[in-house]
C-alpha cells in the first residue's frame, strides 16, 4: 500500500455549510439518485433540542433547500430521481415521490428497522435489531420475515442488521453484529479517564452475513467472530466490490478497506492506517476506488473532530491523497455517486462536491 500526497488536479470544492450561530447540523445521510437530483438528512442541534430536517437540491448541489421532517432521519434509498423512502427513529418508514421534498409515512413496519433497499418499485427488504431481516413486495405496505436471518447464534437482544447492499437484481448482501455489552468495571468512560481508555483491549463479537443469488427467494446466514463491524459495502456487477470494517477506538487500526468477489466470496485487505479513520467508501463503475474519513486523533478519535481526507486508487495498491477544501473537519464522512458525478457531506453540516 502505497499513498501519494494531494496533486492538481480534481478536487473536493465545497457547495454547502451550514452556519448559524449557537446551532450545528449534522447530516446522517446522503443520496443523489440522478445527478441533478439528491436528498441530505439530518438533525439540527440547538442546546439540548434536536431538530430533523433535510436538504434537497435540483441542480447538483449549486443551491440547497432546507425541509423540515416530521422524524428524527436514520437513513435513506432512492430508486430514482422521484422514488424514495427514509426510514427515521423507531423503526418508522415513510415514502417521498418529489426527491424528498414531501413524505408520507407508510404503515410501519414489525419490529424497528434500520435501513431499507428496493430493487424495483415493489420489492424490497428491510434490516433491523433483534436480528430482524424483512421483505415487501408492496412497496413497504407489508413486511414479512425472512426467517434465515435468525438463525446465527447469539443473544437476538444484542443484535442488528445494518448493511443492505444489492450487486444485481439476484445478488444481494445484508450484514450485522451481536455485541453484548462489555463491563468495564470501575474505569470511566473515555471523554473522562483518556489514559485508562488508552489501555483498554478490545473484545471480539459476532457479525453476520445474509445472502441471497436468486432475488431474495432463498437467503444463507453466515456468522464470525471478528473485533470491528461492517459499516459499507458497495458492489459493481462485475463481481468486484470493496467493504469497509469499523474498528473501536481502542483498536489498533480505525477501520479496514476489503476488496471484495462477490461471485466467489474471497476477500483481500487493501487499505489500513492507524492514522485514517475511514467512514465511507465509493466505487464507480470503472472500478475507481474512494475511501472518505478523518485524520485520526489516536484513541480519542471519537470525541475529536479531525481534518477530512479522500483517497483514491485505480489499482488498490497506490492510493493518491485528493485536495478537499481546508475547512471540512468532522468525525463522519458520506460519500454518495450519480452519473460520474461524487458528493460528500460531513457530520458537520458541510456538502462538498468533486470538481474534475
Amino acid at each position: 500500500m502505497l499513498l501519494s500526497a494531494a496533486a492538481p488536479g480534481p478536487r473536493w470544492e465545497m457547495q454547502y455549510l451550514y452556519d448559524e450561530d449557537k446551532s450545528s447540523l449534522a447530516i446522517v445521510d446522503l443520496q443523489f439518485p440522478s445527478a441533478t437530483r439528491g436528498v441530505a438528512a439530518g438533525y439540527i442541534q440547538q442546546g439540548n433540542r434536536q431538530e430533523p430536517v433535510s436538504l434537497v437540491t435540483s441542480d447538483g448541489g449549486r443551491h440547497w433547500q432546507r425541509v423540515a421532517l416530521k422524524a428524527m432521519p436514520v437513513s435513506l434509498y432512492f430508486l430514482n430521481e422521484g422514488i424514495g423512502w427514509m426510514v427515521t427513529a423507531k423503526g418508522h418508514l415513510w415514502k417521498t415521490t418529489e426527491t424528498g421534498r414531501n413524505w408520507t409515512e407508510m404503515p410501519k413496519p414489525p419490529g424497528e428497522i434500520l435501513r431499507v433497499y428496493f430493487t424495483d418499485e415493489n420489492n424490497g427488504w428491510a434490516a433491523g435489531i433483534k436480528k430482524s431481516v424483512l421483505s415487501t413486495h408492496d412497496g413497504g405496505l407489508h413486511w414479512t420475515a425472512v426467517p434465515e436471518a435468525a438463525e446465527p447464534p447469539g443473544n437476538a437482544q444484542y443484535s442488528a442488521y445494518t448493511v443492505i447492499a444489492f450487486a444485481t437484481p439476484q445478488y444481494g448482501f445484508i450484514a450485522g453484529l451481536n455485541m453484548p455489552p462489555q463491563r468495564w468495571g470501575p474505569e470511566l468512560p473515555a471523554w473522562v479517564d483518556p489514559e485508562s481508555a488508552m489501555d483498554r483491549h478490545p473484545l471480539p463479537h459476532l457479525i453476520y452475513t445474509v445472502t441471497t443469488r436468486d432475488g431474495g427467494k432463498t437467503w444463507k446466514a453466515n456468522s464470525a467472530s471478528v473485533f470491528g463491524e461492517t459499516t459499507r459495502v458497495r458492489f459493481l456487477s462485475n463481481g468486484m466490490g470493496l467493504g469497509l470494517m469499523v474498528y473501536s477506538q481502542d483498536f489498533q487500526y480505525p477501520s479496514e478497506v476489503y476488496k471484495l468477489d462477490w461471485r466467489t466470496g474471497k476477500s483481500s485487505t487493501v487499505y489500513k492506517d492507524p492514522k485514517f479513520a475511514v467512514t465511507d467508501i465509493l466505487l464507480e463503475p470503472d472500478g475507481t476506488a474512494y475511501l472518505a474519513g478523518i485524520l485520526s486523533q489516536a484513541k480519542l478519535r471519537d470525541i475529536v473532530p479531525g481534518k477530512v481526507q479522500v483517497l483514491s486508487s485505480r489499482d488498490y495498491l497506490n492510493w493518491t491523497e485528493m485536495p478537499v477544501d481546508y475547512r471540512a473537519s468532522a468525525h463522519h464522512v458520506l460519500l454518495a455517486a450519480a452519473e460520474g458525478n461524487l458528493w460528500m457531506a460531513t457530520d458537520a453540516g458541510m456538502i462538498l462536491k468533486l470538481t474534475r
